[in-house]
């Protein structure tokens, strides 16, 4: 193996209506396959990282013959059957949903926000870790407004873009437990396989996302990332080896491929 690419799904590497044969306005498009298929002969694993729920990435990572991926906003590590959790809360006779919607600490939000935030209707259903919401606040001051009120075990995570019923731009956020993360999830994984930051890069499209960048040798944020956040913009300058793709969702992944690969076996001067 010569690397690892970790890539999210929504937003990123799949396009309108969560689809990896169309792009973000629907187009059909084969760009996000030749991504896959590119790093597979090169020998990097591809490694989905994602806020879906297990059965979801699981499916998807079997799709493209992988062994490895990430869910529930970077909660678990899936490691060749391995789950590997990064939260010390962690599902016992009530699952980690469960145990969050104990605390209180939703109910807290949506009563806080109202108006402003709400479960993301039908896919906040089923869920075993992340209660997931959509709307427009900011993930920073919820955090702050959960720790006021007992639960800094808890965090608020911003994960990129979606529509509402509307179809209106609104973002994905999941609440999990605090010591979830993308970024710890691709760590582990990282440490699991031997490789070192310059073996690997990540592409993405949300905040969430965007600090893996902390971990990896180059992170590639998608074109449709600044398009729908353009604030996104003041987050860049905490990372020096972050590179904006020309392209959105398969077209942006494939760019980052090709480039990061050439560059790979490109002669050193």
């Amino acid at each position: 193996m010569s690397g690892a690419l970790y890539v999210d799904l929504d937003g990123t590497l799949l396009g309108r209506g969560a689809s990896l044969m169309h792009d973000g306005e629907g187009h059909v498009t084969l760009l996000g396959v030749r991504a896959v298929e590119a790093c597979l002969r090169a020998g990097v694993e591809v490694v989905l990282m994602s806020g879906r729920r297990r059965a979801q990435v699981a499916e998807d990572a079997r799709l493209l013959g992988q062994r490895a991926f990430i869910y529930e906003a970077g909660c678990v590590l899936e490691l060749d059957g391995e789950q590997l959790w990064m939260t010390e809360l962690v599902a016992g006779e009530r699952s980690v949903y469960e145990q969050i919607e104990d605390s209180g600490a939703p109910a807290l939000l949506l009563e806080h926000y109202a108006g402003r935030l709400e479960y993301h209707d039908p896919w906040h259903r089923g869920r075993e870790i992340s209660h997931l919401f959509r709307g427009l606040i900011d993930a920073a001051e919820a955090d702050a407004l959960l720790g006021e009120h007992g639960h800094g075990n808890l965090r608020l995570v911003d994960n990129g873009g979606v529509s509402g019923p509307a179809r209106e731009n609104l973002r994905a956020y999941h609440l999990i437990p605090a010591g979830g993360s993308k970024a710890a999830a691709v760590a582990r994984h990282m440490r699991a396989r031997g490789l070192a930051r310059a073996d690997t890069f990540a592409v993405g499209d949300s905040r969430e996302d965007l600090a893996v960048a902390g971990v990896v040798g180059s992170f590639w944020l998608v074109a449709n990332a600044l398009e729908r956040d353009p604030t996104m913009h003041d987050a860049l300058r905490a990372h020096q080896n972050v590179r904006l793709a020309v392209g959105g969702h398969g077209a942006g992944v494939y760019e980052a491929v090709v480039t990061t690969l050439a560059e790979r076996r490109a002669p050193s001067v």
